[in-house]
């Protein structure tokens, strides 16, 4: 599950920046890497990353203000931002950086395992807001399908075939079986059973 989790390191130390990388690379996350305001935001428009590990302090454009144009742009609103400083820890500076938008912040310095289990965290997240949206559509296309079937249907009244949106005529069972879930199981009625086999008791007189 970590490798399809693709993760923006932004920091302008390289120093800092490579070494994040093995760190986060080694716990199995697919990384990618700027170390500036812009690179951060054309990669996040281009590259698409899940997560984005801010540096606050950059030398073109304040993390901050990073986050803020990302999480306002509709092409990137959806990446979960965390900013990270070893500068601007400060109550009223996190609450700044929280303020732009972002879904959360690390005061540096931060050991190894707290900043990979902050990130865990975030996946966690962010794993199951996807599920969420996937039941969510799951659920509108099968509403759209009943929607479909409760409309006025067209039917031969002699072979009982039934015409598609599309204006083809489909045997009733194939219908119903791809637009719905609904598996059929065969039986026999009382007047069927009677009319064809009417040495058999097949129902209780």
């Amino acid at each position: 599950m970590t490798q399809q989790i693709k993760i923006l390191i932004v920091d302008d130390d390289p120093d800092v920046l490579a070494a994040t990388t093995r760190l986060i690379k080694k716990a199995g996350y697919t990384v990618m890497e700027a170390s500036t305001g812009e690179a951060a935001i054309k990669s996040a428009r281009e590259r698409k990353p899940d997560i984005i590990l801010l540096d606050e302090v950059l030398p073109d454009i304040m993390g901050t203000e990073v986050c803020r144009q990302i999480k306002a742009d509709p092409r990137t609103r959806g990446r979960y931002v965390i900013l990270i400083s070893g500068m601007n820890t400060g109550s009223d500076q996190q609450a700044d950086g929280l303020d732009a938008g972002a879904d959360g912040y690390i005061a540096r310095p931060v050991s190894n395992r707290e900043l990979i289990a902050r990130i865990d965290v975030m996946v966690r997240i962010l794993t199951a807001e996807r599920e969420r949206d996937q039941v969510i559509e799951e659920l509108r296309q099968a509403l759209a399908k009943i929607r479909q079937l409760s409309k006025l249907l067209p039917i031969c009244m002699y072979c009982k075939k039934i015409r598609d949106d599309k204006g083809y005529w489909r045997e009733l069972k194939v219908y119903i079986q791809e637009n719905t879930d609904t598996e059929f199981s065969h039986s026999i009625c009382r007047e069927c059973a009677q009319k064809h086999y009417p040495d058999l008791d097949l129902y209780d007189t």
